[in-house]
């Protein structure tokens, strides 16, 4: 059984996060789309996700490499549930290798041309109970 059309749209936005390249991964997003930045914060639409990117590579030292391990699609006609494991490595300031495992979810919608957008981008999937979700400005 081949992976899941979504399973390699995600592929691709995790090695356009590793190199930085936002216009390939701003094509991923529709345009009211929310990206959980970190617990209590969330960006919300293509602008605020974009900056937000930008912060986070250089909260990672752009040294980020993002991969994706065990995966469950969820599909319903133009809507879709991912629910992935992914692996991020990196390195803190010190220079020093940092490996982070999340259960990450993710809401995708087809688009009017038939292509899947993500709507909803949250890494930190399950762990988010509890916390108070607040926009970036």
């Amino acid at each position: 059984m081949s992976a899941h059309e979504l399973t390699q749209i995600i592929k691709a936005a995790d090695a356009a996060i590793t190199a930085e390249d936002l216009d390939t991964l701003m094509a991923i997003y529709a345009d009211d789309a929310m990206l959980v930045v970190k617990p209590g914060m969330v960006a919300r639409g293509k602008e605020q996700i974009r900056r937000a990117f930008v912060a986070i590579a250089e909260h990672f030292n752009h040294s980020m490499n993002v991969s994706q391990g065990e995966t469950l699609v969820l599909e319903n006609g133009d809507t879709a549930l991912v629910i992935m494991e992914t692996v991020l490595n990196s390195l803190d300031a010190a220079g020093a290798a940092v490996a982070t495992t999340r259960r990450a979810t993710y809401v995708f919608r087809k688009g009017a041309e038939g292509n899947w957008l993500c709507a909803i981008d949250n890494s930190y999937g399950t762990d988010l109970l509890g916390t108070e979700l607040l926009s970036v400005t």
